[in-house]
């Protein structure tokens, strides 16, 4: 069952009072199926970041059809706009996007309060999604007390709390070291086995991405190419790192 689509989406930048057009992306497509991992790739200024703005419904694109669950939000008003976004997508972000002032337990929980969920199945959610991501012992600590990955998995709790249809991760791992990534990755890895959760991922990071069932990659805003992933996923590290040469780039934008 196909959990999000996009059709042939176009997004032009400028053109108004002489401003010089830009076209962030040209006729892109991507489908999306309910359980899997889907990453995307390409260097800086490939149209990642402008793609995953459109798929989380705070940007318009110019042209083209999106549909999340069979709905397509450009069609909805600004109120039913929010309120599908907040109980259809979860989001992931490369700085976590935690509230200081609120432990890890209040920000996990934040998606359910705003949904006014009974406070029983509150609680039995948080620490179902504790025990999973290993931070049950930390959920009373605020953001700036844990460590970037714990931060990140307390994230991915939030994300995921309210059971969305589709998560948008974007650079997951971007700001954590190497230990922190993997247990991040092999968090969501088990998110994605364990539960079931549709997930797709923007990163640079081929590491990260070969957690993914599939990657496509995008270059100057149009599709390039895609690669799934077999039986072994070292081998899928390789493809993942020999495509990435042929997207060409500077290397350093994209591991």
């Amino acid at each position: 069952m196909s959990v999000l689509k996009a059709e042939n989406i176009t997004k032009i930048y400028g053109g108004k009072k002489g401003a010089l057009k830009v076209k962030a992306l040209d006729n892109f497509s991507i489908n999306i199926e309910s359980g899997e991992f889907v990453g995307v790739m390409g260097p800086s200024g490939s149209g990642k970041t402008t793609l995953l703005n459109i798929l989380a419904t705070i940007d318009t694109p110019s042209s083209g059809e999106l549909y999340i669950n069979d709905t397509n939000p450009m069609k909805l008003d600004e109120k039913h706009t929010a309120l599908f976004r907040r109980r259809t997508l979860g989001f992931i972000f490369q700085d976590y996007n935690l509230l200081d002032t609120l432990s890890l337990k209040e920000n996990i929980i934040l998606p359910l309060a705003l949904e006014k969920v009974d406070p029983k199945i509150i609680e039995d959610k948080v620490n179902d999604m504790a025990e999973i991501l290993n931070i049950k012992d930390i959920l009373n600590k605020k953001p700036y007390e844990v460590s970037g990955g714990q931060q990140q998995r307390a994230a991915i709790a939030r994300a995921l709390i309210h059971n969305p249809s589709i998560i948008l991760a974007d650079e997951p791992t971007g700001n954590l070291d190497s230990k922190a990534s993997n247990e991040v990755m092999e968090s969501l890895k088990s998110l994605n086995e364990e539960r079931k959760a549709t997930i797709m991922m923007v990163t640079h990071d081929p590491f990260a991405a070969s957690f993914c069932h599939r990657i496509v990659m995008i270059k100057d805003g149009k599709f390039f190419l895609e690669i799934v992933k077999g039986s072994n996923r070292h081998a899928f590290f390789k493809e993942i790192l020999d495509s990435l040469s042929l997207l060409g780039g500077n290397y350093n934008d994209i591991a």
